[in-house]
C-alpha cells in the first residue's frame, strides 16, 4: 500500500503515520561540507562549501567549516502526507537547507494528497505545489505523461544520482528515458515479527527457507493460540494488508520478473502459479488467532497486539516496517520485547529478493528554490538527519549510520537485496486494485470461492488495462 493510503488510515484509525514510511535504505555519514554542494546549481555545478549543523545531522563532528554557500533566497512550496513526528523530521532535514541558502520551505501535509494533486492538473496545474510526494509510480507516470513533472536532470548531478541510488529505484523514477521522480525513504515489507521472549532470541537463527519456518512454527505451536496475527481493516481501503502478504507469497515464489508482470496485466489471475500463492495466504488465514472475525474487523494497526499478551495470541506476523510505530509495538521495546527476520525463501533462486515502498518526489515546477531543495534532498547529508529520529530508511547508499540496531538491520536487508520490487497493488490501475482488495476480503470470509474470485478478477484485468 502507497504511504499516501496508509498515512490517511492510520490518522483514521487515531494512529501517528509510520510507514512506508517504513520505512527504508541504504548507508554512510557524510562530511556536511557536502550540504552546500547539494544546495549548489544544478546539472551538478557545485556551490562553495559551507558549515552545516554537525550535531543536528547526527553525522561525523570531522564535518569542517567552508566558505558560505551562495544565498538563493525566497521559498519552495512542498506537498506530502506526513504529520507529527514524521513532519517534524522532515522539517529538522530541511532546516540546514534553508539556514545555507536562505530558501524558505513552505510545507503542507495532507491526507487526501492524490486527489489535491488530481484536481490541480485537471485545472490546468496552476495551483500545484513546487515539489510533491506522489501517490506511487503509477500516478507518477500519469503525471509525466500529462507533462506535468519535470525532467530532474535540471535539478540533479545524474552521474552523482545513479552512484548513490541503487539502479531499481532509478528505474522506478524513470519515465520514457527521463527522470522524474525520486525515492526519500523506502520502506521494506515482508518482514516476519515475533516476540523474543515467547519464541526466543532468533536473530542468528532465523529461519531461512519456507520449509525450516514450518517447523519453527510446530516446535512453538503451544506457546500461543494461533501461528499468526493478520488483520486487513482499513476503512475505504480494507484489505490492503493482505495485498503485501499476498505479494510476499507471490514475489518468493515465482520471482521478480512474474510479479512485475502481474501487477502489469500481463500474468492472468486464473495463473496456477497464482492460484497456488492465494492458497498460501488462505492457510495463513486458516491459522490467524480469532479468524476471519477478527481478520476482518481488527484495524490493520493492531493486527499484531496479540503477540504482547500473556498467555500469547499468537507467535509472527506478517507486515513491514513501519508496524513499529503502530498499535502494541509503538509501546514496546525494539529487540526486547519484539525483533524480525526476512521472509523466508521459498525458491531459492529468489531468496535475496525484497519488496518495498516508499515515499516518492517530484518537481512540478522548475524555480531555483525547487531544483536546489531536490538536489538536496536526495543527498546523503540530507538523507542522514532524515533517518536519525528513527521512523525513516534511507533511499541513499551513503546512508549507514542509522540511530538504532533494528534500523541498521532493515538497512542491511534493503542494501544487499538482489532485486528490489514495488508493491504491486499500488502500480496497478484503481479499478484492479479496488477489485483486489474486495477480492482478497471475500476469499478471507469465504475461501471455498477462490475459483470464481480469480475469474472475477481476470474480467476486471482486461478492462482495467486498456482503460
Amino acid at each position: 500500500m502507497s504511504a499516501a493510503r496508509e498515512a490517511a488510515e492510520e490518522v483514521r484509525s487515531g494512529m501517528q503515520p509510520k510507514r512506508t514510511s517504513a520505512a527504508r535504505l541504504l548507508a554512510l555519514g557524510a562530511s556536511l561540507a557536502m550540504v552546500a554542494a547539494a544546495c549548489g546549481s544544478t546539472g551538478g555545478s557545485t556551490s562553495p562549501s559551507a558549515s552545516a549543523a554537525a550535531t543536528s545531522a547526527g553525522s561525523s563532528s570531522s564535518a569542517t567549516t567552508a566558505a558560505s554557500p551562495t544565498q538563493i533566497g525566497g521559498s519552495v512550496s512542498v506537498l506530502a502526507v506526513w504529520s507529527g513526528s514524521e513532519q517534524q523530521q522532515f522539517l529538522d532535514m530541511v532546516k540546514p537547507f534553508e539556514d545555507q541558502t536562505g530558501i524558505k520551505v513552505n510545507y503542507t501535509g495532507t491526507r487526501d494528497e492524490p486527489t489535491v494533486l488530481t484536481t490541480a492538473i485537471a485545472a490546468g496545474g496552476a495551483s500545484l505545489p513546487d515539489i510533491a510526494g506522489l501517490p506511487g509510480p503509477a500516478q507518477m507516470i500519469q503525471y509525466a505523461n500529462a507533462g506535468k513533472l519535470q525532467d530532474l536532470s535540471t535539478a540533479l548531478d545524474i552521474a552523482t544520482y545513479k552512484s548513490q541510488t541503487p539502479s531499481s529505484l532509478v528505474d522506478l523514477g524513470t519515465v520514457n528515458g527521463k527522470i522524474v521522480g525520486i525515492f526519500l525513504d523506502v520502506s521494506a515489507k515482508g518482514q516476519i515479527w515475533y516476540d523474543p521472549k515467547v519464541v526466543g532470541d532468533l536473530s542468528t537463527s532465523a529461519p531461512k527457507t519456507w520449509t525450516d519456518f514450518q517447523t519453527l512454527i510446530t516446535n512453538n505451536k503451544s506457546k500461543a493460540a494461533s501461528p499468526w496475527c493478520f488483520s486487513v481493516e482499513s476503512g475505504a481501503a480494507t484489505g490492503w494488508p493482505a495485498t503485501d502478504a499476498l505479494e510476499s507469497f507471490v514475489l518468493h515464489t515465482q520471482g521478480p520478473d512474474y510479479y512485475n508482470n502481474w501487477w502489469a496485466g500481463k500474468v492472468k489471475w486464473t495463473d496456477p502459479g497464482m492460484k497456488t500463492d492465494w492458497q498460501a495466504l488462505g492457510d495463513m488465514v486458516a491459522n490467524s488467532y480469532g479468524g476471519s472475525n477478527r481478520i476482518l474487523t481488527t484495524n490493520f494497526a493492531n493486527a499484531g497486539d496479540p503477540l504482547f499478551t500473556t498467555p500469547p495470541g499468537c507467535l509472527f506476523l506478517h507486515q513491514a516496517s513501519f508496524i513499529t510505530g503502530l498499535g502494541q509495538f509503538a509501546k514496546e521495546t525494539k529487540l526486547t520485547d519484539y525483533n524480525f527476520f526476512p521472509f523466508p525463501s521459498i525458491n531459492d533462486q529468489y531468496a535475496g529478493a525484497v519488496e518495498g515502498a516508499g515515499d516518492l518526489f517530484g518537481m512540478f515546477k522548475s524555480t531555483p528554490q525547487s531544483q536546489a531543495l531536490m538536489k538536496y534532498l536526495v543527498s546523503a547529508p540530507a538523507q542522514q538527519l532524515f533517518v536519525q529520529g528513527g521512523e525513516f530508511l534511507s533511499a541513499n547508499k551513503g546512508v549507514a549510520n542509522y540511530p538504532n540496531a533494528m534500523n541498521q538491520s532493515l538497512g542491511a536487508i534493503l542494501a544487499n537485496a538482489t532485486s528490489f520490487v514495488f508493491d504491486a497493488s499500488d502500480q496497478m490501475p484503481t479499478e484492479m486494485q479496488n477489485d483486489f482488495y474486495k477480492g482478497l476480503v471475500q476469499y478471507i470470509q469465504h475461501p471455498d470461492q477462490l475459483d470464481s474470485i480469480l475469474q472475477h478478477l481476470d474480467s476486471v484485468q482486461a478492462s482495467a488495462y486498456t482503460q
